[in-house]
């Protein structure tokens, strides 16, 4: 007979399993995950459920009823984060979720067939856990993937253009960051944006620093395809020139910051972005360490963008004092929250 169990029941379960022996706790890695789907599923619908006496419980806090009076829940800071839970002895178990998570996390590969067949909310709290340690690549991402996942953060993870091409069925992601600080980023190229692009025409936020084999041709396709930017950082790709911000400029109205910082622009491109339909949205420009930039292109961004507080124009060689005084002149008395440049 199948039976859905309460968190209290739960935890008992999964602290004798986990707390008192390793042993059982790998033994029962199956049930568990099996578990933790039906607690994730359970927690999606609001609905009650049968501990195994079949006495009907809510999933409200634990206890009371037939459960033991040692398992008391504790409340968590966050309504969406996982729970722990109190015993008797004063100590704090993690909840089964919890647990199954971070087992997952180490033994991906191994649990690969369960982890297709986990409910959303599961597998988004799994992708969220897996990105923060970086393990994410090419051959599990499927894994986790669903129809409905709305943001990926993949900075700390080796990934290639072989993960963009496979969310393919994710047509709702929002958000992608494959940012990287140190060194470069060489396998993401105009090849996999372009993918992405094409299967995701509702992305809002887009981040590719330092990929610096990113072209025009990735970028272009992705302001055709994604009308809905608002965010774009193509900072460090050493690649990308005017014509990826003319493609910004006439294709995205809702953007309000881009970072095109150490790229080969010039001041064309600025103008055609800045003079584009998304000119009274702009917010936050970083042109930093673009060594082809003037004066002009700083007075055509202190024209065109009323909304402008955060500009980034410093160690752009060919920028001189003209650009301060611009500032002083065209802003006035508008405060920046945040303005830099180089004097050479």
């Amino acid at each position: 007979m199948h039976h859905t169990y309460t968190r209290c029941d739960l935890i008992r379960r999964t602290w004798a399993a986990g707390v008192n022996g390793n042993r059982k706790q790998q033994a029962s890695r199956a049930r568990v995950l099996r578990d933790s789907v039906l607690l994730g599923r359970s927690e999606n619908s609001g609905a009650p459920s049968r501990s195994p006496a079949g006495e009907l419980r809510s999933h409200g806090r634990a206890g009371g009823g037939g459960g033991s009076p040692a398992c008391e829940e504790k409340e968590a800071s966050d309504p969406g984060s996982a729970m722990s839970y109190r015993y008797g002895g004063g100590g704090t178990v993690q909840s089964l979720l919890e647990l199954c998570l971070h087992c997952l996390t180490r033994n991906i590969s191994k649990y690969a067939a369960d982890i297709k067949s986990l409910p959303p909310n599961i597998k988004d709290k799994l992708i969220k856990s897996l990105s923060i340690q970086g393990w994410i690549t090419d051959t599990n991402i499927s894994m986790v993937l669903h129809p409905a996942v709305e943001a990926l953060d993949l900075r700390d993870c080796d990934i290639s253009d072989h993960a963009l091409q496979q969310l393919c069925n994710c047509r709702h992601l929002k958000k992608i960051n494959v940012n990287v600080w140190k060194n470069n980023r060489l396998t993401i190229t105009s090849e996999g944006v372009a993918a992405l692009a094409l299967s995701c025409p509702y992305l809002q936020e887009a981040s590719f620093k330092r990929c610096s084999n990113l072209t025009d041709s990735g970028i272009r396709a992705l302001a055709l395809n994604c009308p809905l930017l608002q965010i774009v950082n193509i900072g460090g790709c050493s690649n990308i020139t005017d014509t990826s911000l003319q493609a910004l400029g006439q294709n995205c109205r809702s953007l309000h910051s881009v970072d095109f910082s150490s790229t080969q622009v010039t001041d064309d491109g600025v103008m055609a972005l800045v003079r584009g339909m998304c000119s009274n949205n702009l917010k936050e420009i970083h042109m930093e360490r673009c060594v082809n930039l003037t004066d002009t292109a700083v007075e055509a961004v202190l024209t065109y963008c009323p909304m402008i507080y955060i500009l980034l124009f410093h160690g752009c060689p060919l920028v001189t004092d003209r650009s301060r005084e611009a500032l002083e002149q065209l802003v006035g008395p508008k405060k920046f929250k945040q303005v830099s440049w180089t004097v050479y």
